[in-house]
């Protein structure tokens, strides 16, 4: 079987341009996840690596299939300069842990929570992971492999996270769309929710 980091960063690379910072994260009991930055003008990405080693598989299931099941990693987009968003590099290796260590499968529509700031100051503790496809195509891999997918994630405030468990993700996205929220600036308030 064909190691698939080294087919994810070349995706990411093709997509984003060549990194010019990585950390490396590794937890008790888990593969290690690195997390590289990317910068574009004035538009700084943090894309996971290491996720996409093992299939996610259903916390549920009996046995758990070490081929098949759903591959991802994770991207974040931020305004550079606006905040000190460079810490979130740790919030984002736990995020991309949790198929490891809490047995979820990480798709689009869901909440993920670390429970503290994503970075210093910052009003957010969660994402909404969103569709994929946009800013890096998913990743073909060989059969029986599913493809990585590489999913955007869209930090939310408390107040958001708390509206979109009662209203859904769909419903929460197109409240950001109709006040024109720029879910890139790193310190923006929660959008209105009355």
């Amino acid at each position: 079987m064909a190691d698939v980091l080294p087919l994810v960063e070349a995706r990411l690379r093709t997509a984003l341009g060549e990194p010019d910072a990585r950390a490396a994260v590794t937890f008790l009991g888990t593969d290690r996840i690195e997390v590289l930055r990317f910068q574009e003008g004035d538009i700084v990405r943090y894309a996971t690596l290491g996720m996409s080693a093992q299939p996610m598989s259903d916390p549920t299931a009996v046995l758990t299939d070490a081929v098949r099941g759903p591959r991802a990693e994770l991207v974040l987009s931020v305004r550079a300069g606006l905040a000190d968003t460079g810490k979130v590099l740790r919030p984002l290796a736990v995020l991309a842990a949790s198929p490891q260590v809490e047995g979820v499968v990480v798709a689009p529509g869901a909440s993920l929570d670390v429970g503290e700031p994503l970075w210093p100051g910052a009003p957010f503790t969660s994402v909404l992971v969103a569709e994929p496809g946009g800013l890096v195509e998913d990743l073909e891999l060989d059969e029986p492999l599913d493809p990585v997918r590489f999913l955007p994630l869209l930090p939310m405030t408390p107040n958001e996270a708390a509206w979109k468990r009662v209203h859904g993700a769909q419903a929460l996205q197109e409240r950001w769309l109709t006040h024109g929220t720029d879910l890139r600036d790193p310190s923006r308030r929660s959008v209105p929710l009355d």
